[in-house]
């Protein structure tokens, strides 16, 4: 497949991904603000007596009226809508995605040899086997003893997801680590929708055709479920944009980074239920989680700040560096891929449109540079072989013409 064509690929698979992640995301995120906000009928005499909550809401020049039963109506209506295939489209455009990019090109986008010297089959395995696992881990765990107390569960799997990200971020780059830690618990939340929710809800439907009394247990199930999946969202979002910001992914330890950031997008998310429950019930709501999730937020900040703007200024004159050195490293190991007509298999166009095949095209982006080269993301998997004395050079330099 031509780079061409392989770029149009994977602008489409993004498009369909972003599309159907925001359905999915949107309708989870709806109901359950819709659970959170249901009130006992206005008018119990009028209502259901099956019904445990309503709620009323103006939208778009109208009047709404949602009910939610305690388990059935006494009889179906003739349609009834699902929801699933936004869930089932996020994760197949997403999983086409990852196959698209980093499997097809791992030696760039998952493989860090730094790392771990990782063959490409080899590291497709282990790519797959993670998320196959993980899944089968997970589930097991909800369906133990374990998963009748929902305090216990979430540690448990508040540690898992921890040393998931450990592991991850040890045996793949940065920006491949990252996105298999988000492609898993996508495959999580996914799961979670194929495998316990729609057939909880087949079976109660199947029960009221049957003419049998629903089983509430399945109900249950799906509801814890559904609740994991809402955690779930904010670390999942975070890991589709990271790959924009190499601050995370390309930090010293960045597993830390990316479970503090899991841990308060969870947090965050946390808070907006609490709020949503709380406000149905006229109470306030709790602050800690808003709090905790913040001030996660607020230490990585400071965390990953650049020494620059920590360290004193120093005195010492700036090195003398020889530009035709500098132009011609950037010429062998920069200019392959970032060129108006890249020589480097595999690229169509320069990446992010930075193009350097003259000094000044450098020039105007050295701060982003800099980032890139002192974290060691570029050149990308070093597929032209910059030396770490070139580095060094390119660094040294970088740093005097940017005044830092």
């Amino acid at each position: 497949m031509t780079p061409y064509l392989l770029d149009w690929l994977a602008l489409l698979l993004r498009w369909l991904h972003l599309i159907a992640g925001i359905a999915w995301i949107g309708a989870s995120f709806y109901f359950v603000w819709l659970d959170n906000h249901l009130q006992a009928p206005l008018d119990p005499q009028r209502s259901d007596p099956g019904v445990g909550g309503e709620l009323w809401a103006v939208h778009g020049g109208g009047f709404y009226r949602a009910q939610k039963y305690r388990v059935a109506p006494e009889i179906l209506p003739p349609t009834l809508h699902w929801f699933y295939w936004e869930a089932y489209t996020t994760w197949l455009s997403g999983f086409a995605l990852l196959c698209a990019l980093y499997f097809w090109r791992a030696d760039a986008y998952l493989i860090d040899p730094a790392v771990m010297p990782l063959s490409r089959p080899a590291a497709i395995a282990i790519a797959l086997g993670s998320l196959g696992v993980s899944w089968l881990i997970y589930d097991a765990l909800c369906r133990s003893p374990l998963g009748r107390s929902a305090r216990a569960l979430a540690a448990v799997l508040a540690a898992l997801i921890g040393t998931l990200a450990w592991g991850l971020c040890h045996v793949f780059g940065g920006r491949g680590a990252f996105m298999l830690f988000g492609s898993t618990l996508g495959t999580l939340m996914v799961a979670n929708v194929l495998f316990v929710i729609i057939p909880g809800q087949r079976e109660m439907v199947r029960a009221k055709q049957q003419g049998r009394a629903p089983d509430p247990a399945a109900g249950l199930r799906g509801k814890q479920r559904s609740v994991h999946n809402t955690y779930f969202t904010l670390p999942v979002v975070f890991v589709m944009i990271s790959n924009h910001y190499a601050m995370t992914y390309a930090a010293a330890n960045n597993w830390l980074v990316l479970i503090a950031m899991s841990f308060a997008g969870a947090c965050i998310r946390a808070w907006f239920v609490a709020r949503h429950s709380s406000s149905a019930r006229g109470a306030s709501t709790p602050r800690m989680p808003a709090v905790l999730g913040i001030a996660t937020l607020a230490l990585l900040v400071v965390a990953l700040a650049p020494m620059r703007f920590l360290a004193l200024p120093e005195s010492a004159p700036p090195p003398v560096i020889d530009i035709g050195r500098v132009e011609a490293i950037v010429g062998q190991r920069c200019v392959p891929c970032h060129a108006k007509n890249p020589t480097q298999p595999g690229f169509n166009a320069a990446p992010n449109g930075l193009e350097f095949d003259s000094i000044e095209g450098l020039r105007a982006h050295l701060p982003e540079v800099r980032l890139q080269v002192a974290s060691r993301l570029m050149p990308l998997g070093n597929l032209t072989q910059m030396t770490e004395d070139e580095r060094a050079t390119l660094l040294m330099w970088i740093g005097h013409a940017d005044g830092r």
